[in-house]
């Protein structure tokens, strides 16, 4: 697939790194030559030098005959202005935009019928927030995903000493909790992969990735550590727009606080939120948190633009004795470092959002994708289509499909039924069926097992 993107910031340059590792026909638009060189020289890829909205500088790049444009710079405007000369001038087929202020995805008139030619409409913020909400809904969690608008959920947990399951098989799981039914999908150990058997045993420590009904996931992860209490007190630092989104979701289900340096930005949230207080002054000021009761807070969020002010904010609010710390860090390379200590959760923009981006590049009929593990590993939800001539998959029993190694299969939808991968369950047509991938360059061959072979009609 010939591919432009337009942006070689963090999202543009993980985007670029993750298509050019499959084939792909990449080109990288963006107006800072030091970073285009940069990745250029790490990867495989063509660069082009200027302004992604001009009409030379596409046409230079390709778009002639480019399948799909990506516009993820830092400016909604030239966004979307690309995508409108790509639709104008070069009749591009697919264009994917990243629009971040609100001023914009508030009015949807301005994406429909008559408004910017854009097929898919990417917000990181949105993406966020809604990452960011679902482990709160889920106390104890390292990630929560979702697939089939709900029905089933992927939950990355941290096994630890108390669990019912720690130190027992996983067939123990069957036995102790006989009616309800789980996969899973993979462990990781000291961050190396092993793929699951019954005989498994869970170890204090593991990164367990399993597959469940939404209504199961607290169960499940009841058996792999402490229940948490839920949370109810979440103090929120930063007021830019994922602040303002994530306290907008969820003033009604708990007590926010809101802190913010700027008056005025203070002064726009307390006029458009109804029930988060709003608090003006310094994340990493020690006296206003001891002030505002973050020894009796369940959850701070550190979400500014700003990686190192989040992190020394986050880390003082833990020693001052919030129960949970999150942490937004836009420098990948900062995740791993500060993951797992002090911080319990460090949350990448970068590959939260890649997922959505993916999802529209796959082959085959992949309807959902996300990053896991910093972008080593991959879910996918991939529907079935054909009959027992022109696929690999459908009418085959699970045990009968050649996946590839590391790769499993964790539930199949069904006409809004959810059946749980287990070896005697067959694909039938139009089957969503759920993977995960230990090891994402293999991603081609799960997609070739989903096309549909030439005999289908």
């Amino acid at each position: 697939m010939k591919i432009i993107i337009l942006g070689a910031g963090q999202v543009g340059g993980t985007l670029a790194e993750n298509l050019a590792s499959e084939a792909n026909d990449i080109t990288i638009i963006d107006s800072d030559s030091g970073r285009l060189r940069e990745l250029q020289d790490r990867l495989d890829v063509r660069t082009v030098q200027g302004r992604g909205s001009y009409p030379n500088i596409l046409r230079q790049a390709g778009a002639d005959d480019a399948d799909m444009l990506i516009a993820v710079t830092n400016s909604d405007e030239v966004n979307m202005v690309a995508c409108q000369i790509a639709s104008s001038l070069f009749r591009t087929p697919t264009k994917i935009s990243r629009v971040r202020a609100n001023a914009y995805l508030s009015r949807k008139e301005l994406f429909g019928p008559g408004g910017f030619p854009i097929d898919v409409l990417i917000s990181p913020e949105q993406v966020v927030t809604e990452h960011i909400t679902r482990l709160i809904e889920y106390p104890g969690a390292l990630q929560v995903l979702e697939f089939s608008k709900g029905l089933v959920r992927l939950v990355a947990i941290r096994a630890t000493l108390g669990g019912p399951l720690v130190g027992h098989e996983l067939s123990f799981l069957r036995e102790h909790m006989p009616n309800t039914d789980t996969r899973v999908a993979a462990i990781f150990r000291r961050d190396r992969p092993i793929i699951p058997q019954g005989s498994t045993v869970i170890e204090d420590g593991d990164e367990i990735f399993f597959i469940a009904g939404a209504d199961n996931i607290r169960k499940i992860m009841s058996e792999l550590q402490p229940l948490e209490k839920p949370y109810k007190r979440i103090m929120i630092a930063g007021g830019g727009n994922i602040g303002h989104r994530l306290a907008h979701t969820l003033e009604s289900r708990y007590q926010v606080k809101i802190i913010e340096r700027d008056y005025e930005r203070c002064t726009y949230l307390a006029e458009n939120l109804d029930k988060a207080i709003v608090l003006q002054g310094n994340t990493a000021n020690k006296d206003l948190l001891v002030e505002e009761n973050i020894e009796n807070t369940d959850v701070f969020c550190a979400v500014t633009n700003d990686d190192e002010a989040n992190i020394m904010a986050s880390l003082l609010a833990k020693r001052l004795g919030v129960r949970k710390v999150m942490t937004l860090i836009n420098n990948p390379d900062y995740v791993d470092l500060i993951q797992g200590g002090d911080i319990d959760v460090a949350i990448s923009p970068q590959q939260t959002t890649i997922g959505s981006l993916l999802t529209h590049v796959r082959r085959g009929d992949v309807v959902n994708v996300h990053a896991l593990r910093r972008g080593a590993a991959e879910a996918i939800e991939a529907i079935a289509h054909g009959d027992h001539r022109s696929s690999k998959v459908v009418g085959k029993r699970l045990d009968e499909i050649s996946l590839p190694e590391g790769t499993t299969i964790g539930a199949i939808v069904r006409h809004n039924d959810v059946l749980i991968a287990h070896d005697h369950v067959r694909i039938q047509p139009d089957d969503h069926v759920i993977l995960f991938l230990v090891d994402r360059t293999r991603i081609r061959e799960v997609e070739r097992l989903f096309q549909v072979g030439l005999t289908f009609f």
